[in-house]
């Protein structure tokens, strides 16, 4: 029932001090989307745009629980924690070794020229398979 996918911090990650300046975790939780979105359900936001869709975060909450420093590898997890009829509710975990760098929950909407509708069918048929089968993560 988890999405793995591992980043590396760079230099661009990172502030003066060397350590990963906020926004930048959150650039790091879209593309884990973004990945999931590709891998798992069979929908690169690429194609997703180009049909005049979006997923975009409705609600985005955070802990940092400590600091990432150049050179790390944070292995980023992604979790459904809930599927509504327009929104996933998802939970992000980012570790370096068994360390806990940060936690978030987010929740994104299927939108069709900018307002909320429906997951199509088959996307949601993908999100309840990944929910039943377990652990995917990519090659």
């Amino acid at each position: 029932m988890s999405y793995s996918r591992v980043i590396p911090v760079e230099f661009n990650h990172c502030d003066p001090a060397g350590i990963v300046f906020f926004p930048r975790y959150f650039e790091m939780v879209n593309s884990v989307v973004e990945t999931f979105f590709a891998e798992v359900l069979g929908r690169p936001f690429a194609a997703v745009v180009a049909a005049g869709h979006g997923v975009p975060t409705v609600r985005l909450e955070s802990d940092f629980r400590a600091p990432s420093r150049l050179g790390d590898r944070l292995r980023f997890t992604l979790r459904v924690e809930r599927a509504g009829t327009t929104s996933l509710a998802l939970a992000h975990e980012a570790r370096a070794g068994e360390e806990l760098r940060i936690a978030v929950r987010q929740t994104i909407v299927w939108t069709e020229g900018g307002r909320a509708c429906p997951w199509p069918v088959e996307i949601r048929a993908r999100i309840e398979a990944f929910q039943e089968d377990g652990d995917a993560q990519p090659a």
